[in-house]
């Protein structure tokens, strides 16, 4: 019988191959696409956000983590897809325009992955025009800016303007984060949230899709 535990113990410990070995013994065994996502992957990735945040893992362990997802999501997206089971939510995630630094962005991404999101990874140095379009063209219901310096800070804002001049601010929400930024910033310049850290950046979005669902 497979082993649901197992798959989430594997990924806590970075095991990629053993993690990608019992997703595929599950999917063989017919275990719910949805089960194994939650119970396995879901399950471990929110072990490694707790130990994160609690700073009882580093940046290393959780790349190695999340490599560990990966290889389980290669298995599981396309069955996610064909069983029609929907995301917990759509997030475009960016460096903001002028600014090229991505680990703390793709931190971001792994973590909300790891929560559930679907991720539109629009990379770096984003001008507003890509995350309107990523709205537009592609549902996100959530907007994760990032910066890592103040110089480029305000680009922040000008994106969160120019998705108001577009008449989508109503349909999205926007996190923001990156070394310098802080949640009187966030206050200031109109985000509906900020995160200090790759974990908590999951927690919060997973709030701001919650509230988008129960408005």
């Amino acid at each position: 019988m497979a082993d649901l535990n197992a798959i989430a113990e594997n990924l806590i410990n970075g095991q990629a191959p053993k993690v990608k070995e019992l997703v595929q013994k599950a999917v063989d065994e017919k275990v719910p696409v949805v089960d194994i996502l939650h119970q396995g992957l879901i399950k471990g990735m929110s072990v490694v956000g707790e130990r994160f945040k609690n700073n009882e893992f580093y940046v290393p362990e959780v790349l190695i983590a999340a490599r560990a997802m990966k290889a389980g999501m290669e298995i599981l997206r396309p069955l996610l897809a064909e069983a029609k089971v929907e995301p917990l939510g759509r997030a475009a995630i960016g460096t903001v325009k002028g600014d090229l630094h991505d680990i703390g962005k793709n931190l971001v991404a792994m973590m909300l992955e790891g929560a559930g999101f679907e991720i539109i990874d629009l990379g770096i140095d984003v001008s507003p025009e890509k995350f309107i379009e990523a709205v537009r063209e592609r549902r996100a219901q959530i907007i994760c800016m990032s910066a890592l310096l103040t110089t480029t800070m305000p680009s922040m804002k000008t994106t969160i303007e120019a998705v108001k001049e577009a008449g989508l601010r109503e349909k999205v929400k926007v996190l923001i984060g990156g070394a310098p930024v802080t949640q009187a910033y966030a206050k200031e310049i109109g985000a509906d949230g900020y995160a200090p850290d790759a974990a908590s950046a999951a927690d919060r979005a997973k709030e701001l899709v919650d509230a988008v669902k129960a408005a």
